[in-house]
């Protein structure tokens, strides 16, 4: 028996988003990290308050603390910002919350924390950062930090086991997929592109802008998923995006 178009499958497996409910998506800036560089130190409060000045969304990143809260950090480990050494899953959140970044007079902070600051006013990503199989810790601490809060958000990550925890526990929460096709733009790399989309059941994509166009990309958006597109520094992504987007997630003064 010939199998079944990737299409189809698609959309028994990841079906499309309602529009409203992706709708705060599209046609909006997101900065990616915040508003940084110069003095402005990426996931920092400042950061965060500079992208509100400028009218841009904002995509932010959250690490597994030790005691298992979402505290807001790219990196895996403490090296590269802090004048701290190691894993960032190695401290408790209140541990972490009295590191420093970057000799700013600011420190970590946790996801509520930072929500409270941002208090509605733009739409929200946050990136999940999780190689574990079952990031179910992270996940519920994510979901208890949203609980309650008002303003449009979103939760993403490479990890589509992350986008199949909220599928599950958490329904309402809107949730995407990150992709990169590099290294695996072959016919194996497209099957695990088309897998972790059903894994993740995701709402929407956020897509390398190095890998658009894209016929994957493209089959998404073509049937109501939005994709955003990372990481935007040039005019030429500008325009890239422009054509084969929905919003781009930006490091542009």
């Amino acid at each position: 028996m010939r199998s079944l178009p990737f299409g189809l499958l698609d959309r028994r497996f990841a079906p499309a988003p309602a529009p409203g409910r992706v709708a705060f998506l599209k046609g909006r800036r997101f900065a990616h990290r915040g508003w940084h560089g110069g003095d402005l130190v990426e996931n920092s409060p400042a950061a965060f308050a500079a992208a509100i000045a400028r009218g841009d969304g904002i995509e932010l990143d959250v690490q597994e603390s030790r005691d298992g809260q979402a505290t807001v950090f790219h990196d895996y480990t403490l090296d590269r910002l802090t004048a701290e050494r190691g894993p960032v899953i190695g401290r408790t959140a209140a541990e972490l919350g009295r590191i420093e970044l970057a000799n700013t007079g600011t420190y970590l902070a946790t996801l509520s924390q930072i929500l409270h600051l941002i208090a509605n006013r733009v739409p929200v990503l946050v990136e999940v950062k999780s190689k574990r199989r079952q990031p179910a810790r992270l996940c519920a601490a994510v979901r208890d930090a949203l609980h309650g809060y008002a303003g449009p958000v979103a939760v993403m990550s490479f990890n589509p086991e992350v986008g199949r925890w909220f599928a599950r526990h958490s329904p309402a929460t809107v949730r995407g997929l990150v992709v990169t096709e590099e290294n695996d733009k072959g016919c194996p790399g497209r099957s695990r592109r088309h897998l972790a989309l059903w894994r993740a059941r995701a709402d929407f994509l956020a897509y390398d802008v190095r890998d658009l166009p894209s016929p994957f990309a493209a089959a998404q958006r073509a049937r109501g998923l939005p994709v955003l597109s990372w990481t935007v520094r040039s005019d030429a992504d500008e325009a890239t995006v422009a054509v084969h987007a929905d919003a781009p997630i930006h490091e542009r003064p």
